[in-house]
């Protein structure tokens, strides 16, 4: 979802609904939608690099991050894959942190953003 190609979204969430389940499928749309939001706004702050837009506060609306169809552990996860896509530094940190303080590694970190990598590498071959 984060990569933007129809059919490349098309084919893996059939997949995925096999696969995974449709609560895993709400919480990835869940997550492409957020951090769309949140990588936007949190790369401003840091490209912008004034003190004075840090300190105001976001009011972005994020109540869905705290209430995953699956669970939050794998919410986060998905954050930081969509954030890695985005190239959103700040939400890069913030999510690593909160997955690797919930137990999951730093290799289980490179991987879920390898495949973030390489699914957005198919997305942009598949437009060109």
């Amino acid at each position: 979802m984060a990569s933007r190609n129809p059919a490349l979204r098309d084919a893996v969430l059939g997949d995925a609904r096999d696969e995974a389940g449709e609560p895993v499928v709400e919480d990835a749309r869940a997550a492409a939608v957020l951090m769309g939001m949140n990588n936007v706004y949190y790369r401003f702050r840091h490209v912008v690099g004034k003190p004075s837009y840090s300190q105001k506060p976001a009011r972005l609306r994020m109540q869905r991050i705290a209430q995953p169809a699956t669970n939050k552990l794998d919410f986060e996860l998905f954050c930081l894959a969509v954030s890695a896509i985005s190239g959103c530094e700040a939400c890069v940190r913030a999510h690593e942190q909160v997955v690797v303080e919930g137990g999951l590694t730093e290799d289980h970190v490179h991987d879920a953003v390898r495949i973030a990598a390489v699914v957005h590498a198919a997305a942009v071959a598949l437009e060109s």
